[in-house]
Parts: C-alpha cells; structure tokens; sequence
C-alpha cells in the first residue's frame, strides 16, 4: 500500500520535520569549514512541446538511477467540500492505467528489481522509483502511462477501493494513532475556513464518502497534465537517451489547461489561542504554533536555525533544560513548515506523566525570549549551521535524494540548479539574524497552543493567564 508521512507536511529547506533531529555534541574544531563546502547538482533540462519540464542529472557512481515525478498539486489546490481528492489520486494512480493492468505497476518494477512509492503535501504530489539504471525506460513508460491513460481504465470500483483505503489509513494516522489527532485539529486553528491550508491533506471523512467518479476524473484531467508536471531522472544515464524515451512516452501526451497556483493571502494570528484534546495517552504533550513565512522567503534560513538551536541535539536549549537538566520531558521538537503561500514555526514537547503543561509552556517562552534579548554564540550557530549543511549534504548521496532536491528547487524556487543560492542563506547567518527572527516572529506574538493530555486530565492543559 503507498502511504505518506503521518505529518503530510512539506520539510523546512534544510531541517527535518516531524520529530525531534539527530543527537549532536559540539561542533569539532574544524566543523565550520562544512558551512563552506560547494554543492550543486551538474544537471541538463528541457521542455517538451506539451508543457512537461525534464531534469536529467548524470550520476555513474553506482549502476543505479531515480525517476521522480512531480505534479504541481497539493491538499491546497483543493476547495471546502472537495478535500483530499490529492491524496486520493496518489493511491489511485497505483491501480492501473490504459496499458498496465491492475497491479501490475508495482509487479513489473519488482522484478526489475526497483521500489517505488509517492507522497502528497499541500503543495504537491509526488511518484518516484529507484532502479538498476537498465530498467529507466521502463520506468518512463509506467509513468507516461498513468499519465495519459489513467482514466481508461478508471472505474467506480477502483475508486470505491482506494476510497476505503485511504479512510483506513485517515483512522490509522489520525484517529487511532496517540497524539494523532494533532494533525487535525491545527489545521483550522491557524487558518481560516476558506484558506487552502485550512484543512488536512489527507481530507475529511465526508468529502472522501461524498466524491463522485466524475469529480475525480475532473480532478485529474484539470492537474494531471504534462504542463503540470515535471520528471527529475538522475544516475547511471545517457542524457540523449533519456531524453528520446521522454519525448516518446510523453510527448503524445496533450497540454492540459493552464493551473494557477494558489495565491491566497498569509493571515496573520489575530490572537494567541489554547485548546485541549483528550486522548487515550499516558503523557501530556504541548504544541506551540507561530506564523512565520513561505518556502524561500528572507527569513527562513534564520528560523531553521532558530528551530535547531532550541531542540537539534542534547546540548539544544529546550532539550538540556525539559529533559536532561530538569526531567520534565521526553521529548522535544521544533521545526519551521514553510510551504508555497504561508510558514509555520512548531514547537512540541511531550512532558512526563502528570507534569503541568503550563510548566512546559512558561519554559519554552522563556528560551525564546532569552534568545531575542540576546543572540547566539558564534559557536552555537556554526553548530547547527553545520548539522544543517551535513543533513544536506547527506540527501544528496543517493539518486533518489538528488532527484526529490532537483523537483524541489524547480517547483519552490523555479530553479532546479538552486542548492548553492540555497547554501549560500546559510552561510550567510549571523547571531544577530537569529535573535531578529526571535523578536520579529516568536517572542511574545500570537500564537497556537494545543494541548493533548490523557482523558479525565484537563487540568494538565495549558491555560491562558497562567
């Protein structure tokens, strides 16, 4: 069964997202050279008469290579009253197409001996492969398939089927999973009803029990096109023949209408705001919540660093203070959700049983102020600036990695060739920068608090005036 992450949220630039980073003591003597090193991803791109954008980097390191499909479509392309059909269209499009019987998508790239999957965010919607480099073509031809001919053998059963998977998988990941129902209940606490992000990816029970056969093929044939789309093929490759078996797959494939990305405005937190959830779990947790701005917009490098410095590693802010120093937390994380149109900044702490959110709350205030009256240490950023630059660096390592970043940068920054431009933000971080982004986003703003606390535990919660 293809599944996404749990979260169904885009990854800041750089950090992880959804839980807490990779233990990291400090930096070594040496370390800041790694904020220094030059990356970029050698690659050749062209456009077929259709609209479809093509990526090609060559990678002989090892005889394998990666296709990965980007449709520029995500939850926040969709409409109130017609939520997940983006998610939806990520498992339908595994159950057959004009050519490929049911199944049949997934057996033929097993025994080639390649696996593939796909995910879906609010921005975007996407399939790849991994595979010995001789089985590229066939890869192509999948995709070209399911691209021009998945409505031919679409059928009220094939949906009525990837309709009760995907509600299985909404129990699964929300409803039955502990702290699940944090997914949920963000959403429409930190956007307005009619704003695209405003509601999960993965839709709601009623919009996925009311979609009609002829509602998903419109979805399709409206995203689904060439002109809405772009392919990164990256490894053992010859780019002339690569780009023969595109423009043969693909090239028949008609333009589809043009698609305007979403251009709804970033709402700003009129107020800060708290909410309780009960939940069959044993620990109270606490989720703080700040605006803060798009994919690649100014300040984002800054708030990734921010994010890192209060919970990347043992010796980060909140983690040596709630869980070593104080032992009043398992966990800690933080992350900065930038996607297309609007930025999020999470903090999350799971406490020990019985521990007072309001602990938890006052503390985290409390880190976050000490970094807006007074920046970071040179030291403590080259820290995370270079666990950032590592993680990078490591994505990069596989086909599969370099293909995701090179879509990534095309659809976010329109610039496939975007890794040094990305780099350079980074390197360019001052202490001062981290402590502006502290007072300009987070200390003392609007913000969302929601806390998840065992059932018949209220007096756990977070409390205004407290």
């Amino acid at each position: 069964m293809k599944r996404t992450t749990p979260f169904l949220v885009a990854c800041a630039a750089l950090a992880a997202c959804g839980a807490p980073p990779p233990a990291a003591g400090p930096a070594p003597a040496a370390a800041p050279a790694a904020a220094q090193m030059q990356v970029s991803i050698p690659h050749t791109t062209f456009t077929l008469d259709n609209g479809l954008r093509v990526i090609v980097a060559e990678d002989h390191s090892a005889p394998l290579a990666a296709v990965n499909v980007w449709y520029h479509v995500g939850s926040g392309y969709e409409r109130p009253g017609r939520t997940g059909f983006a998610h939806l269209f990520e498992h339908i499009m595994f159950e057959g197409s004009k050519n490929v019987p049911e199944g049949d998508f997934d057996n033929w790239l097993e025994a080639a001996g390649a696996r593939n999957n796909g995910s879906t965010n609010t921005d975007r919607t996407n399939y790849y492969e991994v595979m010995p480099s001789n089985a590229v073509e066939l890869a192509l031809w999948l995709e070209a398939d399911r691209m021009g001919g998945l409505l031919d053998a679409m059928s009220p059963a094939k949906l009525e089927g990837q309709r009760g998977v995907v509600k299985n998988e909404r129990r699964q990941n929300y409803e039955n999973q502990p702290y699940g129902l944090l997914w949920e209940a963000a959403p429409p606490l930190l956007y307005p009803a009619s704003h695209p992000y405003s509601w999960t990816t993965i839709g709601s029970m009623a919009d996925l029990d009311a979609a009609q056969l002829e509602d998903v093929n419109q979805f399709f044939r409206t995203y689904y096109a060439p002109n809405n789309a772009s392919i990164a093929i990256v490894g053992d490759v010859d780019p002339q023949q690569v780009r023969q078996w595109v423009e043969r797959y693909f090239g028949w494939i008609p333009r589809g209408a043009e698609v305007e990305r979403p251009r709804d405005p970033q709402p700003a937190l009129a107020a800060t705001t708290y909410t309780t959830r009960e939940d069959r779990v044993t620990l109270p947790e606490l989720t703080m919540i700040w605006r803060t701005g798009p994919r690649f917009s100014a300040d984002e490098a800054a708030l990734n660093a921010l994010v890192a410095i209060l919970t990347q590693g043992k010796s980060s802010r909140l983690y040596k203070r709630l869980v070593y120093d104080e032992q009043v937390a398992a966990f800690t994380a933080a992350w900065n959700d930038a996607s297309l149109i609007s930025g999020d900044l999470w903090v999350r702490v799971r406490a020990k049983p019985d521990v007072d959110l309001d602990r938890i709350e006052a503390a985290v205030n409390e880190e976050v102020a000490r970094l807006a009256q007074t920046a970071p240490s040179r030291q403590e950023l080259d820290r995370v600036v270079n666990g950032l630059v590592t993680g990078f660096v490591g994505a990069l390592e596989t086909v599969e990695g370099k293909a995701e970043r090179l879509n990534h940068y095309l659809y976010y920054a329109g610039n496939p060739g975007y890794s040094e431009q990305d780099l350079a933000r980074y390197r360019a971080l001052t202490p001062a920068d981290v402590q502006r982004v502290a007072q300009q986003y987070v200390a003392g703003r609007p913000r969302v608090l929601i806390s998840i606390v065992p059932q018949g535990k209220t007096e756990l919660a977070a409390q205004e005036n407290q």
